[in-house]
Parts: structure tokens; C-alpha cells; sequence
């Protein structure tokens, strides 16, 4: 069995452009696991071996591969870094013990750097900072560090300072050792040289190493109260310090370097052996019951525990469908029947394999700690769990966001419909943002996602992967509506026709809920005019009607319902009597409630060239957009606003023209608000014409 205490899982995440996948690369290199490197620019990069991410030089899927350093084995997962990817993010977050939060020398924290924080902050992932590409035009390190401080909250525990900077960036001084290393001008990691530091950097690397030994040995009060008398703590009390602050969140151990120059990547690789947790140190996962309430048990990592694993991503290629899972415990070997606690069927495991990017190894047995892939599981989804047969539980299940975008779909010829319905079948299970239903009065069929590029991307795949060419409609909202006003009203349900009738009589509140709370249901009836065992009928009805409002049959959002009275009949009411005036009374209540259409708001970030910032804030406002901060750096500004979806549609083509090409954007849901009339009344007409139709 192999030494749990020697792994590390981690995951690599930045915002789009900082430089992942390029860090990944050379770390790959540096490992020994690939002798050739290639650049993301040239659509050569080891994790980035879909076609789409070839040419467009992103990162859409995350990759796992493993590597080895210092006798430690990494399982590493390069995730994508733009916005409309997330869900590959989070889901990876969800099973790593570690992460490096790659930042740009020159960019800074940009927008998507706070959504992937955020994420690993909800996570309690641990992680270390790398500040790359600081042979860029405009880099500057200490400025970057300064962000992480103010944008994230985060306290950045700075390790490394870089010798020079831009052109003349040729090396980093280790705070901890007082080193320097140089590099040389070849440009192969291994050309390095370590010597003392500079002169000029000898005051600035003393002041810095104090203020490390101060941060990190608030860890331990003995050593730190020894500090302060005077008494030098060893290095390995300090680098013991430093790893239980970063385990415990307390401060992020900060790098830089440039992984392009392939400058200051050792150093980082030693830190993650280092200072972050292997698979033991880290909280072990929630268990829950089939509702996804927590038991109190939780997931031991070891080799000992009855296996459990989480699925927490399914990719198909071309030898089948392809399961990575994470185990948390036990051991798994070929042949080994498990449980699929979602499903409760048990599979047998065919053939397990060790990835690396698309390549794979082999394996007859693995155990806790591993990311595998198995292959050719049947039912199993993101997010169940497998476990042994004899000890059924559930982890904690991921949750992932609501699309807000949508488009309609119909396959050019029309032979092509059962290859478009079972290649989007396949595609949903890899991708749980990524949904589609199918219109019942019209049958077209509506892909959702959560952005424009995303579904651009999946039209692509489906073309190219599956051969099947699509006609695609306008992108359209997803509207919710809610209402405005409280209403007080009652409703029964009566039906006698021979036998046993139907009485169910109800007397409720409904008003408008709390931003965000969706649909609550509470029941304040005294004295039984009710029976306690018809409130989960009267709530199933109530909630069923909040699939279809009124207005246009959006959802509908953020409704309180109140029952505070009612009345039965000892022989005719039923649980079925109750649904039905629930959803009586809400089809006569809501109309008088003042309904509302609310539209998505994205959170916008735009960054501009200095000279073009009027003319982007002045096209925001056009579109609605209500500019929330403008923040200067040495290459432009960055605008954040708050823009409904409905006028985002081909923004990054008019950015580029306002902008010579120069201007760039990010967006992401961030909440629901109430449309304007007239946006209201065209939306609405639109529908009822589109109904017309069918």
C-alpha cells in the first residue's frame, strides 16, 4: 500500500489567460511526465486535447494527470479558467485537498480569479499563490500581492520576490532560505544557479523574511512567544508553521515566476509538498441521508474504512464512457462489484485507469486518496456516490447553478434527430450545467447553459464530435416572474359524484418572499381545522404551480404562502382533495397579487484601453447597465456593472469595435430583478405570438 501521507490532490485555477495550463505544462515537464512541452498558443498543450480548446487557446474541461516530485505523487487537475466553464471549477474543488490560484504578473485578480476564490473559499480548499508571467510588459509583483489583499480578503504569506522584473526578470529570491536563484538564458528550467541575493534586494528580503516568521509562527504561541523573546526559531518550525496556517486558511504561502520563461516553477512544486494537506489532513467529507440532509458521519480517508468514492465527473471518448471518481476510503480493485447509492444498483468495475490528459494507464487496484477514471459505467452521474454494496452512504452531493440562457435547436436534415437526441444525451451527463428539454407544443428542442460561448461550444461538439449540423435559433432569456403584493384569500375544492367525494377547504396568505428564497411554505393553523397530515399535500400543490407563472409561463420565483385556516370533512378529504385546492388556489390568487416579470442580471466586468473608457461605460448604460466601480491599472481600466442578460447578447463584438480590439469581458449571473414595463410588455407579446404559432 502506498503512503497516503506522500499524496497530494490539486487542482490548478485561475482566470482565463493567467497562465494554467501553461504552469500545468511545465510542471509536467519538470516531473519527468512529458519531454516535449507545448504551448498553449500553438493549440499544442498536453491538457488541452479537445479541438475547441486547441484553437481557441482556452481551457473548456478539466484535465487530470499525475506526476511525481520529491517522492510525492501529485494527482493534478487543470481546470478552465473562463466564466461560462465554472462548473468544471467547482466540481473539481469539490474533490481536491489543494489548489495553486495562478494570478496574472500584469493582469492582476481579475474577475474570474474572485468567482474561483470564492469557490475554493466555500470549498475550504488550501491553497498557494503563483503570481506568473512577470516577464510581461506592465507586471509588478508587490502590486498583485496588494489585490489579493484588498479584492480577495485573502493574506497572501509572501515566499518569493522576483529579481528584476518585465525584460529583466531573471530570477527569485527565496524569503525563507535568503537565496537567490538565477536562471539562465536558455530558458530550461534546470539552468538555474543558487547565490546570494542581490545587494539591492538584501534589506527589502530581510524585512520580508521577518514579517513571514511573524505571520507564520502565529500558528504556535510557544515558538512564537520564544520569537519574541529573541529565540530563532529553526527553519523547520517555521516551514511546520507555515503548513498548519495554510491548512487552516490562516494565509496563502505567495510565489512568482513566469512558467512561459520557465522561471521559479521548483519552487512552487516544493511548496505544494510542503505546506499543502494530503488526502488525512483535510476535513473528511459529510455524510448525508437520500434527502441530502447531513447524518453527523463523515468519510475517514483510509485505506481501512469501507470504500467510498464520489463520481464528480463523466467525460466519453472514444473507448466508452469514462468515470473519474475520487476515493475518499477503502480500496477498489478490478472486478470489485460497488453500489451507486443514487441509483441503488450496483456495478461491477470492468477496467480502471490513470489518466493523463486523454492518454491512460492501466490499473488493477487503487485506494483512497486516488483520482481514477473507470470505464464503462452505466447509471452513474456527477455527483452519486459508489460505495460497497455491504456498507451503503451518500457524500455530500454537489450543487450546481441554474442556466440562464437558452437557444432552440433542430438538426439540419432530418435523418439526423436520434443521433442529435443520444449525442446530447451524452453530453448532459457530462455536464450538469448544460441541460435540454424539449418544447412539448412546438417539439423543438431548447439547449440551456450558462453562456453564450458555452453553448456555442456544445453546438460545435455536436457538430464536429457527433457529426450532427444544427439550425439554431436566438438565444433566449430565462425569464422568472414573482409577485408584489400580499394577498389574503380562501378556496375550496368540492366534487361529489356518487361514492366518496372530494372536500378540501383552505385559507391562506400569499406575499412576496425574501430575494432569492425561491418558494416557502409554512403553516400557522391552530385547533385542527386542518389535519396536520394534509400539509404536505397543500405544500406539493402550491409548489407544482410555481413551475408556470401566470404572465408568460416563466417560473415563478420568491413567493411566501402562508395557510392559516381551512376546513375538511371527516369521510371526503384527502391528501389529493388538498393538492388540488392548493393548486385551485393558486391559480386564483396570484393573478391579484401583482405579478411581475423578472429578467437575469449578469455582473459584468469589463477591461479597457484609458482612451475608450467613456465610450464602454456610455454603451453600458445604453444597454441598461448600472456601473457599479472603475478601478485604474498601469495597462487600462476595469469597469464592473450590473447588466441584464437580454442586452449582453454579441457584447464581445461591439466591445472590440468601441475598442480596437483591445477590450475584453467576463460576466456571470448574479441575480433576478424586476424588468421594465416595456421590456415586460414586449417579452410578453413575443410569447403569446410564439404560442400562437404552435
Amino acid at each position: 500500500m502506498t503512503d497516503l501521507t506522500k499524496y497530494r490532490n490539486i487542482g490548478i485555477f485561475a482566470h482565463v489567460d493567467a497562465g494554467k495550463t501553461t504552469t500545468t505544462e511545465r510542471i509536467l515537464k519538470l516531473t519527468g511526465k512529458i519531454h516535449k512541452t507545448g504551448e498553449v498558443h500553438d493549440g499544442a498543450a498536453t491538457t488541452d486535447f479537445m479541438e475547441q480548446e486547441a484553437e481557441r487557446g482556452i481551457t473548456i474541461q478539466s484535465a487530470a494527470t499525475t506526476c511525481f516530485w520529491n517522492d510525492h505523487r501529485l494527482n493534478i487537475i487543470d481546470t478552465p479558467g473562463h466564466v461560462d466553464f465554472t462548473v468544471e471549477v467547482y466540481r473539481s474543488l469539490k474533490v481536491l485537498d489543494g489548489g495553486v490560484g495562478v494570478f496574472c504578473g500584469s493582469g492582476g485578480v481579475e474577475p474570474q480569479s474572485e468567482t474561483n476564490w470564492r469557490y475554493a473559499n466555500e470549498s475550504e480548499v488550501a491553497r498557494i499563490i503563483f503570481v506568473n508571467k512577470l516577464d510581461r510588459m506592465g507586471a509588478d509583483f508587490y502590486r498583485v500581492v496588494e489585490q489579493t489583499k484588498k479584492v480577495l480578503g485573502a493574506n497572501p504569506l509572501v515566499m518569493t520576490l522576483p529579481i528584476g522584473i518585465e525584460d529583466d526578470f531573471i530570477g527569485v529570491v527565496d524569503v525563507l532560505s535568503q537565496k537567490a536563484y538565477i536562471w539562465d538564458d536558455t530558458g530550461l528550467p534546470e539552468n538555474y544557479e543558487v547565490t546570494d541575493i542581490p545587494e539591492d534586494m538584501v534589506e527589502k528580503a530581510a524585512q520580508y523574511r521577518e514579517e513571514l516568521i511573524e505571520t507564520a509562527l502565529e500558528a504556535d504561541d510557544d515558538l512564537l512567544m520564544a520569537y519574541m523573546e529573541g529565540e530563532e526559531p529553526t527553519t523547520e518550525q517555521i516551514k511546520e508553521c507555515i503548513r498548519k496556517g495554510t491548512r487552516d486558511l490562516t494565509f496563502f504561502p505567495t510565489y512568482c515566476g513566469s512558467a512561459f520563461k520557465n522561471k521559479g516553477i521548483q519552487l512552487v512544486l516544493d511548496a505544494v509538498v510542503d505546506y499543502l494537506p494530503n488526502p488525512t489532513e483535510v476535513e473528511p467529507q459529510p455524510l448525508t441521508d437520500e434527502e441530502g440532509k447531513p447524518t453527523g458521519e463523515v468519510a475517514l480517508v483510509s485505506v481501512d474504512e469501507p470504500f467510498r468514492a464520489l463520481a464528480f465527473k463523466i467525460m466519453d471518448d472514444r473507448f466508452g464512457a469514462l468515470t473519474f471518481i475520487r476515493i475518499y476510503s477503502g480500496k477498489l480493485n478490478k472486478g470489485d462489484s460497488v453500489l451507486n447509492s443514487f441509483t441503488g444498483k450496483t456495478e461491477r468495475i470492468g477496467r480502471m485507469v490513470e489518466m493523463h490528459a486523454d492518454d491512460r494507464t492501466e490499473l488493477t487496484h487503487a485506494q483512497a486518496g486516488d483520482i481514477i477514471a473507470v470505464v464503462g459505467m452505466k447509471n452513474v452521474q456527477t455527483g452519486h456516490t459508489l460505495c460497497d454494496p455491504k456498507h451503503p452512504c451518500t457524500l455530500e452531493p454537489m450543487v450546481f447553478p441554474e442556466p440562464v440562457i437558452s437557444i432552440a435547436v433542430a438538426p439540419k436534415d432530418k435523418g439526423s434527430t436520434e443521433k442529435m437526441g443520444i449525442a446530447i444525451g451524452k453530453m448532459v451527463a457530462e455536464d450538469p450545467s448544460f441541460q435540454v428539454e424539449t418544447d412539448e407544443d412546438s417539439g423543438e428542442t431548447i439547449l440551456k447553459g450558462m453562456g453564450e460561448l458555452h453553448l456555442d461550444i456544445k453546438v460545435d461538439i455536436l457538430k464536429r464530435t457527433y457529426g450532427v449540423e444544427l439550425a439554431v435559433g436566438k438565444p433566449q432569456v430565462a425569464y422568472r416572474e414573482t409577485i408584489t403584493q400580499e394577498v389574503e384569500d380562501s378556496y375550496t375544492h368540492k366534487k361529489q359524484s356518487g361514492g366518496s367525494g372530494q372536500f378540501g377547504k383552505i385559507d391562506y396568505r400569499i406575499k412576496p418572499g425574501e430575494p432569492n428564497s425561491g418558494f416557502v411554505f409554512k403553516s400557522t393553523v391552530v385547533g385542527g381545522n386542518v389535519p396536520k397530515e394534509f400539509f404536505p399535500a397543500i405544500e406539493k400543490g402550491f409548489k407544482t404551480m410555481m413551475n408556470e407563472g401566470v404572465l408568460a409561463g416563466f417560473p415563478v420565483l420568491d413567493v411566501e404562502i402562508e395557510l392559516f385556516d381551512g376546513g375538511y370533512h371527516a369521510v371526503d378529504s384527502s391528501a389529493v382533495a388538498f393538492e388540488i385546492a392548493a393548486k385551485g388556489a393558486f391559480r386564483q390568487s396570484i393573478p391579484k397579487a401583482g405579478p411581475q416579470l423578472i429578467e437575469p442580471i449578469m455582473k459584468v466586468d469589463v477591461f479597457t484601453p484609458e482612451d475608450h473608457v467613456g465610450d464602454v461605460i456610455g454603451d453600458l448604460n445604453r444597454r441598461r447597465g448600472m456601473i457599479k466601480d472603475q478601478e485604474p491599472s498601469s495597462t487600462g481600466v476595469r469597469i464592473k456593472a450590473d447588466v441584464p442578460l437580454s442586452e449582453m447578447f454579441g457584447y464581445i463584438g461591439h466591445l472590440r469595435t468601441m475598442t480596437s480590439g483591445r477590450g475584453q469581458f467576463s460576466m456571470e449571473f448574479s441575480h433576478y430583478m424586476p424588468c421594465p414595463q416595456n421590456v415586460a410588455e414586449q417579452v410578453i407579446a413575443e410569447v403569446k405570438e410564439r404560442n400562437a404559432k404552435k
